[in-house]
């Protein structure tokens, strides 16, 4: 018998890699794949392909257990850890590695696991059942296969006949009794040759004169009043998927062609399964997308199917983005794209370590690829984060809908510094770049990703909100007031200006003066310049972020701020504490009264004036913050003679 603890259980419990796109799993091989629909979630029980271990055969399938996953939404996958092992069922050779396609039904509150392996005695396969309370386990296996069963790949229809038909090897089907464990008693029997050997077999032979050349993995579900038996055979030299259809459970059944046509790239096997899910079908079958040089290592995928008005089944095209709807904000392999210019290609990125992914190579300007169903209805105050590769600086865009469509974010791929001070040679190196959004779009939309200038690779790429660093507030708002640290939040901060500044090494005390005196005599002529009123949410006034949202510029700027004070008597004696990270200069109703110059750190208080005095009515606090290749931010507060914070006015908009 076959104990899980709950140790066990929570410890295998993990959220496998997004799979929206195609392959759903994407940290381990999975093939075979059954769906089944349990308490509003989609649960697939697929087979586990494994490298074989040495003394094994190194050429064929390898397979020692079985895991679950579920999903709501078809686009995030738990893996609820191992349910079933072959060392850990009583009838199973524990060496076999021959634990091959599943399937696992409900009924009557109880879930069973039916699976093929290897037994101890004898030759070919068994079926076995393991039975659970809950779809995720612990599933303990009974003590021996079912009983007049030979063959692989089980499938349990339970019809609307209220009877439960189990399917396996090459179309084979018999009736369950309602302990779901055993043949019924009327089973039929019938003699088959098997070359010089005669054999005695359960069941009938529900593909008996359709096509079935080395037919397996029968599934077989109801829909519409009729009965579909579906299957891979063998057409020419790889497995195809074809179906029949009957009025009866266990037929005769009636040839109607192809579910979905042979790989393209050759893979022997295709195994699968049907299931409606929130009113849509969905084909879920396997291909070997993270290992195309091994046929025997597989991955689950799924597209959606259609029935036609008669109830024949349209032939589905496997894609690579897979079904499923992306939230703007989790990563999204932009490279398993729904569809693109001729010119575009993709590859693994590292054959070696296939779950890495894969990589889509725009070859040159105009190439373009199209990726459909992302919701940004999570985007407030976004930006685009994506993964690409270039050898030469070149540039790329993100549209909406169409390669025409319009702009939702424009990013610069420059791998090669032409003289810059910043940055190596990156060429032919995976950079994670970030840029600010133009638009963003409302609801679910489609994603085109376009070259516009020299190639390059794309991977991933995800929207993320940013942090709320600032509230914009109008002219009128209502007054403010200093925190509770005395710590000023309400500024007055004018678009920033660019300034070519290599290092902050040179941020020296007769460098600053010049500067800021430079551009304190050009401010009355920034006429034209934008000024916003903000709430910072932090203390210390982020202007790196500032610039980044509302300027598209980060490093090299330079930062005029203002606030307006109003005190309602005068107040002698204080001090301005400030802090900045980069170069500050500070003025108060027009007089220089703080410097700190040099390559500083933001630290509150890192710099004091001398004695001042607030005077009664307006003060005007300016500062002036210059940053190079850093980051910038910068905060402000009055203290007492008792070193004690100041809050005791407030901050007006003029």
């Amino acid at each position: 018998m076959m104990v899980v603890s709950l140790s066990f259980i929570i410890c295998h419990l993990s959220f496998s890699p997004a799979g929206a796109q195609n392959p759903i799993i994407r940290d381990q091989f999975t093939a075979d794949p059954t769906a089944r629909v349990f308490n509003g979630k989609v649960y697939l029980y697929p087979s586990h392909d494994i490298f074989p271990p040495e003394g094994q055969r190194q050429d064929w399938f390898c397979m020692e257990d079985y895991h679950v996953f579920s999903s709501e939404n078809l686009t995030d996958w738990t893996d609820h850890g191992v349910i079933v092992t072959q060392n850990k069922v009583p009838w199973v050779r524990p060496d076999s590695y021959s634990m091959w396609a599943p399937d696992c039904i409900e009924r009557n509150g109880k879930y069973y696991f039916y699976f093929p392996s290897t037994p101890k005695d004898g030759r070919g396969f068994g079926i076995g059942v393991a039975i659970a309370d809950s779809p995720e386990g612990p599933f303990i296996p009974e003590p021996e296969p079912i009983k007049g069963i030979f063959g692989i790949d089980p499938c349990v229809l339970q019809a609307s006949d209220g009877n439960a038909y189990i399917f396996w090897g090459a179309g084979r089907c018999a009736k369950l009794k309602p302990n779901m464990k055993e043949l019924a008693d009327d089973t039929p029997k019938e003699k088959v040759k098997f070359g010089e050997r005669e054999f005695e077999m359960y069941g009938v032979n529900c593909l008996k004169d359709l096509p079935n050349r080395q037919a397996e993995g029968p599934f077989a579900f109801e829909y519409g009043g009729n009965y579909y038996l579906t299957y891979p055979y063998v057409r020419k030299n790889t497995e195809v998927l074809g179906y029949a259809m009957s009025k009866n459970p266990m037929g005769p059944y009636e040839y109607k062609g192809l579910i979905m046509q042979e790989h393209e790239n050759g893979c022997w096997t295709n195994h699968h399964s049907i299931v409606n899910y929130k009113g849509q079908w969905y084909l879920f079958y396997h291909q070997n997308a993270f290992s195309p040089n091994d046929d025997k290592r597989r991955s689950v995928q799924i597209d959606k199917l259609y029935f036609n008005p008669d109830g024949t089944i349209q032939e589905v095209k496997k894609t690579m983005r897979g079904v499923g709807v992306n939230r703007a904000t989790e990563r999204i392999e932009i490279d398993r794209y729904s569809s693109a210019s001729n010119d575009v290609t993709t590859a693994l990125i590292d054959t070696a370590g296939s779950f890495r992914g894969f990589q889509a190579t725009l070859p040159g300007k105009g190439a373009w690829l199209k990726y459909d169903d992302v919701d940004f209805s999570s985007i407030t105050d976004g930006y685009l984060i994506i993964s690409a590769m270039a050898h030469e600086n070149t540039h790329l865009c993100v549209r909406e809908k169409s390669a025409k469509g319009k702009v939702i974010a424009r990013v610069a791929v420059t791998v090669k510094n032409e003289g810059g001070p910043f940055r190596r040679d990156m060429s032919g190196q995976w950079l994670t770049l970030t840029a600010p959004l133009e638009y963003t779009p409302n609801g679910i939309t489609d994603l085109v990703v376009i070259c516009e200038g020299e190639a390059v690779s794309v991977d991933w790429l995800r929207f993320k909100n940013r942090p709320r660093y600032f509230s914009e507030v109008g002219k009128n708002a209502a007054p403010a007031q200093p925190d509770d640290q005395g710590f000023i939040r309400r500024w007055r901060l004018m678009e920033p200006i660019a300034v070519d500044v290599r290092s902050n090494v040179v941020f020296t005390n007769s460098w600053l003066r010049d500067k800021f005196s430079e551009e304190l005599a050009r401010l009355p002529k920034q006429k034209k310049a934008k000024w916003f009123y903000l709430d910072s949410e932090n203390y210390n006034v982020k202007l790196f972020r500032f610039a980044e949202k509302y300027a598209g510029q980060t490093y090299g700027s330079f930062f005029w701020c203002e606030t307006i004070i109003d005190c309602p008597a005068d107040i002698e004696n204080v001090r301005l504490a400030c802090g900045s990270n980069g170069a500050s200069m500070w003025w108060l109703n027009g007089e220089e009264v703080l410097l700190l110059e040099g390559d500083r750190r933001m630290v509150e208080d890192d710099g004091m004036s001398q004695r001042l005095t607030l005077k009664k009515g307006r003060n005007v606090l300016r500062a002036a913050v210059i940053n190079g290749p850093g980051l910038s931010d910068m905060c402000a507060r009055f203290l007492d003679e008792n070193n004690r914070p100041l809050t005791n006015f407030t901050i007006v908009n003029e």
